[in-house]
């Protein structure tokens, strides 16, 4: 049964439906670091492999800017590249995840180097930037979409990580408060971008497609995390082992 054609505003409630039934904010393993259920090595495995999709966003934003018509939607794409990599005057948020593995804990080198994240996060993370690279225009910027929901994770992460970690300062977690701004701006741009370009069923069906792997990509990410450092506990070789694991 071939699907209808939605209006923009139709397509906008699927598109947050998907957010509200698969983002990573629902995972057993956010869960457990918001209400304070995770010791420090867990909560270091969590800083040390994401700083790997953080550091990755950049090369994703690159390949996607250099594929954009026009003027003004390279200047729109081209500000998320300064955001996470810096102007030169302030750092951006690669930089600040650094600070925010530092603070948890952990050796700066040991973090930037990569040489420690776990198989399953360099996979998953690797698939996005190529889905970016490799996919359509359209379907790139709709994987871009999770950050409509990002402010809802990032405030229930740095409210419950600063009430139940008391070796946690708001100054480690200083990454996330420009993202409280940056998300919401980024979201509207491409949400916009999306609701006028995806105007045939396939391409309709193309952009929830994208937003859905995207999805996926974050929850496999939480996945690896809880199957590695929570449950049953099985870090795979030359994976970080947190100090008093057994190896």
């Amino acid at each position: 049964m071939t699907a209808p054609l939605l209006t923009p505003e139709e397509l906008e409630a699927e598109l947050r439906q998907i957010g509200a039934t698969c983002y990573h904010n629902l995972h057993p393993f956010h869960r457990l670091l918001h209400d304070g259920k995770l010791n420090r090595g867990q909560v270091q495995a969590w800083a040390l492999n994401r700083f790997y999709y953080q550091s990755r966003i950049p090369a994703k934003d690159a390949t996607l800017l250099a594929r954009l018509p026009t003027a003004e939607l390279r200047r729109e794409w081209r500000r998320r590249l300064m955001d996470h990599d810096g102007d030169g005057s302030a750092p951006g948020g690669v930089a600040r995840w650094l600070k925010l593995a530092e603070g948890v804990g952990l050796d700066f080198a040991l973090v930037e180097s990569a040489s420690a994240i776990l198989p399953a996060t360099r996979f998953a993370v690797d698939a996005y930037v190529h889905f970016v690279r490799d996919s359509s225009l359209l379907e790139a910027v709709a994987s871009s979409l999770t950050e409509m929901f990002s402010p809802t994770i990032i405030a229930e992460r740095v409210s419950g990580m600063l009430a139940n970690y008391g070796w946690i300062t708001a100054d480690t977690l200083a990454y996330f408060t420009p993202r409280l701004t940056q998300a919401p701006q980024d979201s509207a741009f491409a949400l916009a971008y999306v609701r006028a370009n995806a105007d045939t069923v396939e391409r309709q069906q193309q952009v929830l497609a994208a937003l859905r792997f995207k999805c996926d990509v974050l929850w496999s990410q939480l996945d690896a995390l809880y199957f590695a450092y929570v449950t049953p506990g099985l870090i795979p070789p030359g994976a970080f082992i947190p100090e008093g694991a057994c190896p």
